[in-house]
């Protein structure tokens, strides 16, 4: 009696474990068959995954009276249907500084006052010559260049001198002495008298000057007293008469100064 009573309890531990392993072998089945995606960030960015986001659904299309067509979102319409991401544009290459062009600036040019330092001196108002003519002691004296620019000699009158060299002035006038009045007349002309020079700005004592030779912007500023407390020493500003022009620029203090030129001091501001 008690053999038997093993025997069916043997028996039935037999049955159910062999359903316990029908159903663990059921289940391992089932989850084969499922595929589980990986596990995916929220903010992921990636454009593979965003165009896979709208082909694989995570949820059940919706079937009824106001089923949306396509079923791929919320907020998708039938006029409009998501299209997938372009992988040729989502991928960027390396960032390629672009490079800097800059405008060529034209050559400087060379301000008028420089072009003619080394040019010959020409007379103006204010100039005191000695006008000699061989011969005729009648017209050899001294002449002053008058404000508009001419020299008066008897006989022959007023004769233009702004602009023109010693020489060109001394070819004028025996040009018009040969007009009747002296066969071959031999003329020079010298200056005697430079006209002044004029110095403005941040010196002791600004004012006109007579001219003396070989003067240069550091000796003006000595003639007029120096340099004030206020004044800039590196350059000057020089305004010259150059072609029936006035013209201005910088220059250093030891540039060459002419009769006639008209030196600022600036102010310096610190």
């Amino acid at each position: 009696m008690r053999g038997a009573r093993l025997l069916l309890a043997a028996g039935a531990a037999l049955a159910l474990s062999g359903c316990m392993h029908e159903q663990v072998a059921q289940q391992a089945d089932v989850r084969a068959t499922v595929s589980v995606p990986p596990p995916r960030h929220l903010y992921s960015a990636s454009p593979a995954y965003a165009q896979q986001a709208y082909e694989q659904p995570s949820y059940a299309t919706v079937h009824g009276h106001d089923q949306v067509s396509g079923g791929r979102g919320f907020f998708n319409s039938a006029q409009s249907e998501p299209q997938p991401a372009d992988k040729s544009s989502a991928v960027g290459g390396p960032y390629v500084v672009p490079p800097r062009v800059y405008a060529s600036s034209p050559p400087p040019q060379s301000p008028p006052v420089l072009a003619i330092a080394d040019r010959p001196y020409t007379l103006d108002a204010g100039d005191r010559l000695r006008v000699v003519v061989f011969g005729q002691d009648g017209i050899t004296n001294t002449y002053v260049v008058d404000a508009s620019g001419k020299v008066n000699l008897p006989l022959i009158g007023a004769v233009s001198a702004r602009g023109l060299t010693n020489q060109q002035l001394a070819a004028a006038i025996a040009s018009r002495l040969k007009q009747g009045y002296v066969r071959e007349p031999h003329v020079s002309v010298e200056v005697e008298t430079y006209r002044p020079f004029f110095i403005l700005g941040e010196v002791t004592t600004p004012g006109q000057y007579p001219y003396v030779a070989n003067l240069t912007a550091e000796m003006a500023v000595a003639i007029a007293g120096g340099f004030a407390p206020r004044a800039y020493k590196q350059t000057v500003q020089l305004t010259r008469r150059a072609d029936g022009q006035q013209a201005h620029i910088e220059v250093p203090l030891g540039y060459p100064i002419r009769p006639g030129d008209t030196i600022l001091v600036k102010e310096r501001w610190f």
